[in-house]
């Protein structure tokens, strides 16, 4: 059964969006993924992005595009140790479809790379701070024409459906790419995680791939073609559309859980807000260190270079852990019976020590005031761009300054709602330094070229 059901997910895997053939070349197709993504411009713009602090004036902690890079690297170990399972128990897939445990490392680490291009500034407060303008008064006379569901983009606005917009969305008819990025279609399996549209909600039937939505009314056509090519089976209901996660895209998720469970623990640390020895005791509970592994950490004398070396560790254990439990667990993945993250079937000890660092973390790191200050600044500056923009699109004439400093792509000639879609994939593209300059120059705090 599992070789039926990985030939019918990988069969056109391959195939790039918007052909209809798969090339062979030096490089595969995920490889062609993994740097289409990374030499692109809403991936440059991740490092001015908060990953745990906005606008971080130290190179000690992460911003948005370091941790992508370092997701992609886990999910990278992840996708080629699954792939290599999954081969070896299916020997036919590699002499059918010409796989090799390398094109499930690209695959799901092009994915990882990606997970988090959709971020407004400012993180999750900038995802709020959309979500809370299209829900106040100041929006009314933009969203009057708007059906349920597009109004529900807005209003439940979702970086991972802003993401897969990027990678995916077909702009104007006059424009000759089509597509977004033009990834293969395996890639975007492996990287839309909440495989559904913003209504209805359905958080209460308890699925992981039900949490969140991942995909704009704007882009579920285009889902729904990738979905049909991959093989992912319908979860509709009446009311509205979702499909079954690719079983990639629990290695994506994984990825991302040890990146950002484990690394921002290590900035907290860095940051002064975890005591060292807080630090050290957790990471050698989680890890459990065997012989030669105590020697080399006794040999180690700095404390960056013994907390480098704890968080390597618990980052190789997590990947092991969490690819031993989508082996145990593969014939319900490939059926969509599994539905939760791969972490939360940790053992009960691991299980424990890693709420007990996501609780630290929460508490002691991300509700820090330095973090919130910047924070609650994003809820200022967002909704003022937001407005001002709108403003513009709408009603260009009697804002012609502001129309004319969108770039061309986003000055959209559609309806009411590709209007707005467009002006906040505009301002949820910027870094967190372009959005702070965009409102210092519209307030007068600072003229271009004054000093």
């Amino acid at each position: 059964m599992s070789e039926a059901l990985w030939y019918g997910f990988l069969e056109n895997a391959g195939q790039r969006l918007g052909k209809s053939s798969i090339s062979r070349g030096v490089r595969s197709e995920y490889q062609r993924d993994y740097d289409r993504i990374i030499f692109s411009e809403p991936f440059r713009r991740l490092q001015n992005k908060t990953q745990v602090w906005p606008l971080p004036k130290s190179e000690e902690v992460r911003n948005r595009l370091t941790h992508s890079l370092e997701t992609a690297s886990v999910g990278r170990s992840l996708g080629f140790i699954i792939g290599q399972h999954v081969l070896e128990n299916n020997t036919s897939l590699s002499e059918k479809l010409h796989l090799r445990p390398d094109d499930f490392g690209y695959m799901v680490s092009a994915a990882a790379l990606a997970h988090d291009i959709g971020n407004p500034p400012f993180g999750h407060q900038g995802e709020e701070a959309i979500q809370h303008f299209f829900l106040s008064p100041e929006a009314e006379k933009y969203i009057s024409n708007l059906n349920d569901k597009q109004l529900a983009d807005l209003q439940q606005f979702e970086g991972n459906a802003a993401g897969f917009r990027i990678l995916a969305h077909s702009g104007q008819k006059s424009e000759s790419i089509q597509g977004g990025l033009r990834l293969s279609l395996g890639t975007y399996g492996a990287f839309v995680k909440y495989p559904k549209e913003s209504l209805p909600e359905r958080k209460k039937e308890g699925k992981k791939s039900l949490e969140k939505f991942g995909v704009f009314q704007s882009e579920v056509e285009v889902f729904e073609l990738i979905a049909e090519r991959l093989n992912l089976s319908a979860n509709h209901t009446a009311e509205g559309k979702a499909w079954q996660r690719h079983p990639l895209v629990f290695l994506t998720e994984a990825a991302d859980d040890i990146c950002y469970t484990i690394v921002d623990y290590e900035d907290g640390m860095n940051a002064g807000l975890i005591s060292f020895e807080e630090y050290e005791d957790d990471l050698k509970r989680l890890i459990i260190m065997n012989e030669e592994q105590q020697k080399t950490y006794a040999r180690l004398q700095d404390k960056k270079d013994k907390a480098g070396y704890l968080r390597s560790l618990a980052i190789n254990k997590l990947i092991h852990e969490t690819s031993e439990i989508f082996k145990r667990n593969e014939d319900e993945i490939l059926t969509g019976e599994y539905d939760k993250a791969l972490t939360d079937d940790l053992d009960e000890n691991l299980r424990k020590i890693w709420k007990n660092i996501e609780q630290k973390s929460k508490e002691q790191i991300y509700r820090s005031m330095t973090v919130l200050k910047t924070e609650a600044t994003g809820k200022t500056v967002i909704p003022f761009l937001l407005e001002k923009f709108l403003d513009a699109v709408f009603e260009p004439k009697q804002n012609r300054q502001y129309y004319l400093l969108m770039p061309t792509k986003y000055r959209s000639v559609g309806d009411d709602y590709e209007k707005i879609m467009q002006t906040v994939m505009f301002v949820s593209g910027m870094s967190d330094r372009q959005a702070v300059q965009w409102y210092r120059y519209f307030m007068g705090i600072d003229l271009p070229g004054y000093d």
